[in-house]
């Protein structure tokens, strides 16, 4: 009697040590499937993210997708204070080099753009990659136009076309050609209006685009919010002179001293040498750089400077 019951036990005792090697043999079988099924479930992530950016690029930005006015948004859109906006995959939008009309005040109003000469029939052609958001005609204004949001954040204008030849929803790479030069729209004679906006707010294309060179300022552009409104701020102060009222918050802007600056690191500058260089003090480098006092200074790294 003693003797089965000592089997019995024994015969439970294996069947419960087979049972464990079982399911650790199970276990070490399924963990190649899992990490295989893990890799698959981020690849099917991955392409679902670049099947959204493509249908609506820069969908964490923007509140919507409208192809019934260039500047949609108003107040519907929340801006950041800084966001940096990556330049680099670039094409110019055109060959020609010679800008007749900067962005700023003009005529008492806002020139929201660059002026490039470009003759009827030349080539234009996408700044980055994006979608196209509108293909219109306004005959008191832009002309044929073609409106581009891009992966990066920047939404570009192309106005005064004689031909558009993309398409509304199109997708569009950096370089394809999207219009012919023109002279239509409210334009005394021929050239390209060229735009740049960060969710509707204007940014001189030339803090980004160095149109005689054809090339990038820089890899990257820093938008700061509100920055990029000195200029309106400039025409109301001065509309307050005249009138005698008191003028407030009227800080120059790059465009109102000229061309904006940028200084690229090299061995021993420091943010003093810097602010002492280009006469604007540490705390507004900071400010516009998107830096503190204690940060690395990067051999390479480029500062803007006014």
């Amino acid at each position: 009697m003693i003797l089965k019951c000592i089997r019995t036990v024994a015969v439970a005792a294996l069947a419960l040590v087979s049972v464990n090697v079982a399911g650790q043999d199970l276990l070490a079988r399924q963990a190649p499937i899992d990490r295989k099924l893990k890799a698959v479930d981020s690849l099917a992530l991955i392409r679902q993210i670049k099947a959204e950016q493509a249908v609506y690029p820069a969908y964490s930005l923007y509140p919507n997708w409208r192809n019934d006015r260039v500047h949609a948004y108003g107040n519907t859109v929340q801006i950041p204070d800084t966001f940096r906006i990556d330049l680099t995959g670039f094409c110019m939008p055109t060959t020609h080099t010679k800008i007749t009309s900067k962005c700023g005040p003009r005529w008492r109003r806002m020139h929201n753009g660059l002026d490039i000469k470009v003759y009827i029939g030349d080539t234009i052609r996408a700044a980055f990659d994006g979608k196209v958001r509108m293909v219109k005609y306004e005959r008191r204004g832009y002309g044929k136009y073609v409106v581009i949001r891009h992966d990066n954040g920047l939404e570009t204008i192309y106005g005064h076309l004689s031909k558009q030849l993309v398409k509304e929803d199109e997708y569009v790479k950096a370089g394809d050609v999207i219009g012919l030069g023109g002279n239509t729209g409210r334009s005394t004679g021929s050239h390209l209006h060229f735009e740049t906006r960060f969710l509707g707010e204007v940014i001189n294309p030339e803090f980004m685009f160095d149109f005689p060179k054809q090339d990038i300022v820089a890899d990257s552009y820093l938008f700061i919010r509100n920055a990029n409104r000195y200029p309106y701020q400039r025409t109301r102060a001065l509309a307050n002179l005249k009138s005698g009222k008191k003028i407030e918050n009227t800080e120059s802007s790059p465009s109102e001293s000229g061309a904006i600056r940028y200084h690229k690191i090299r061995k021993g500058d420091t943010l003093g040498r810097i602010s002492r260089i280009y006469h604007v003090s540490i705390d507004r480098l900071c400010k516009m750089n998107g830096i503190k006092r204690t940060t690395t200074l990067r051999i390479g790294q480029v500062l803007r400077c006014s």
